[in-house]
């Protein structure tokens, strides 16, 4: 085939446009264009699986102790369903087990594609700026995504774009066409494209028939009528999807951000071709390298339980943000992330939520029990000290073993659920305390570690919606109730005769005790669980409706107070 002349590298002059191409096309050091190349740097002691090579890999960053890390954004033109906060959410999980568990600064990066149709007409129909728009539909307020260090829109840098797709024309990788689309060059990088996997079955973009080779892709394109546009060489048009992304993570306002050297790329295992295929040619047709992104990281899609396709709103089998809310908590959420891989794909159902809530549940319960034992206000059977110490040292160890290899949250959190078991064992309340030594330094620090560890994770039981002003109201509320608890079970020396009465109990005393049952019944359905432990009570604030085990409790309790 004949082909017209490159234009040469204006920017590289010293080099030859064959030599730019033989770099790319060819092997890279001896090894073949497809063959993943350890990096040099910093060795993390974490090994995490990298989808460049299909299994796991040690993690070495280029710089000691910081990680570049390069996420695509959303494409949200209506309300966010949970298929686009289950990735994200995964995400800011293993950034923040890198950030607090491991001590790696992590330098995030994100594009916003907001030159989407379907976003600019929302946006105009809303009234407001493009960004705002995405930002409010997204996932980052409700579920405490930590923002990108670096939050670009497409819209302020599509003349950098105009600029990369230049530099990658006059390197030898792309070509114009008369009627004004820019198309990448496959064959110019030979056996270097296909490193996900799926190249040879692609027959590219059916759109146009001005390529050379069938997987060859836009870089720019051509305004339809009525579209936005922006000037280029090429006429008037608009960036390719995969260029948008390739451009914000290297090089913005005439800076490099990661340049031709990024430790991690993150996205949804959807993305990994052609999108993230796609990315890797042109950045290192940029920026003639052997490896742009050393590390490839996918989530799993989130399925509606039964389904096979992943959740999302072409399906119409996807639930929005705002009606999850009204069933389960942010907190649940995270949990029900957490209790899976983050690369395996994960039913969303009435069950799985209830096993994340009752794991929550759970923990919390611990939490409220082990510090009422703290308080004196919860008398147990004397503690083994000894067992829960190393019980917690375990755990400990457990939990950073595990999230050093490929981020495995579900066994840490197993770790963690283990350690609250032991834990619940010997808070076995009795009605009357023997004198026994208590040991409220164990769990003082088992209570720290929960909260740690629960922190790492994004989770937040201490600081719930309610604020401070609703537990003050409970702790008066709660005390109040107790005074009035201990009057009413205050017992006679002897029964009176032929009272209806329990032996012991003031008969006239019995209707302020089911009151104060009533109220511990009524407050339930509102989150506020209140727990009867013989003459003092202890409360906790739980989130959605009442464990099963808060049921329980409470039946058990209303059973021996009444």
């Amino acid at each position: 085939e004949t082909r017209p002349p490159r234009e040469p590298c204006l920017s590289l002059a010293a080099r030859s446009v064959n030599a730019v191409r033989s770099r790319l096309s060819g092997s890279c050091c001896g090894v073949s264009g497809k063959t993943w190349i350890r990096p040099g740097g910093f060795d993390t002691g974490l090994k995490t699986f990298n989808s460049l090579t299909k299994q796991k890999e040690p993690l070495i960053l280029a710089r000691e102790g910081v990680a570049t890390w390069y996420s695509c954004g959303p494409t949200v033109y209506d309300h966010a369903h949970l298929g686009h906060a289950c990735s994200y959410v995964r995400f800011d999980i293993l950034q923040r087990i890198l950030t607090k568990m491991f001590g790696i600064t992590v330098i995030h990066a994100m594009v916003i594609t907001d030159i989407d149709d379907k976003i600019i007409k929302r946006s105009w129909e809303a009234h407001t700026d493009v960004t705002l728009f995405i930002y409010k539909h997204v996932f980052v307020i409700v579920f405490e995504v930590i923002p990108p260090a670096v939050y670009l829109r497409v819209t302020d840098n599509v003349h950098h774009i105009v600029a990369f797709i230049e530099r990658i024309i006059q390197n030898g990788h792309a070509y114009a066409t008369k009627e004004g689309d820019v198309f990448f060059d496959i064959r110019s990088i030979g056996d270097r494209y296909g490193k996900f996997g799926g190249a040879a079955d692609s027959q590219g973009e059916p759109w146009s028939t001005n390529k050379r080779d069938a997987r060859d892709f836009a870089l720019w394109k051509p305004s339809k009528p009525q579209e936005p546009y922006w000037e280029s060489p090429w006429g008037r048009g608009r960036p390719g999807w995969h260029i948008e992304c390739s451009t914000i993570a290297s090089c913005i306002t005439g800076h490099s951000v990661f340049g031709s050297q990024l430790d991690i790329h993150s996205g949804g295992i959807d993305l990994a071709f052609p999108h993230h295929e796609n990315e890797v040619a042109q950045s290192e047709a940029y920026h003639q390298c052997g490896q742009w992104a050393n590390y490839f990281l996918h989530s799993g899609h989130l399925h509606l339980k039964g389904s096979a396709e992943k959740m999302s709103k072409s399906l119409k089998n996807y639930i929005t943000i705002k009606d999850f809310l009204q069933s389960y908590s942010a907190n649940e959420f995270r949990m029900f992330c957490l209790l899976a891989k983050y690369r395996s794909a994960v039913d969303y159902s009435d069950s799985s939520m209830s096993q994340a809530r009752t794991s929550l549940g759970t923990i919390s319960t611990f939490i409220h029990d082990a510090q009422a034992y703290l308080k004196g206000q919860l008398q147990c059977l004397p503690v083994q000290e000894a067992f829960l110490w190393e019980r917690l040292a375990e755990t400990k160890s457990s939990v950073v073993k595990a999230l050093a290899e490929d981020f495995d949250t579900p066994r840490a959190v197993g770790a963690l659920m283990n350690m609250v078991y032991h834990g619940n064992c010997q808070l076995q309340p009795v009605s009357e305390s023997d004198g026994a030594a208590r040991s409220p330094a164990v769990f003082a620090a088992m209570i720290s570690y929960i909260r740690d560890v629960l922190d790492v994770f994004g989770i937040d039981l201490l600081h719930t919606s309610h604020g401070g002003n609703l537990e003050g109201v409970v702790e008066q509320l709660t005390r109040f109730r107790s005074e009035v608890r201990a009057f009413a079970l205050a017992r006679q020396d002897a029964p009176t005769s032929g009272s209806t009465s329990k032996p012991g109990l003031f008969k006239e005393r019995i209707p302020l005790l089911k009151a104060c049952d009533t109220l511990r019944d009524g407050l339930a359905p509102f989150g506020v669980l209140i727990k009867d432990r013989g003459a003092t009570s202890t409360w906790e604030i739980t989130q959605g409706k009442p464990s099963e085990r808060g049921q329980s409790v409470q039946n058990k309790d209303q059973e021996t107070s009444s």
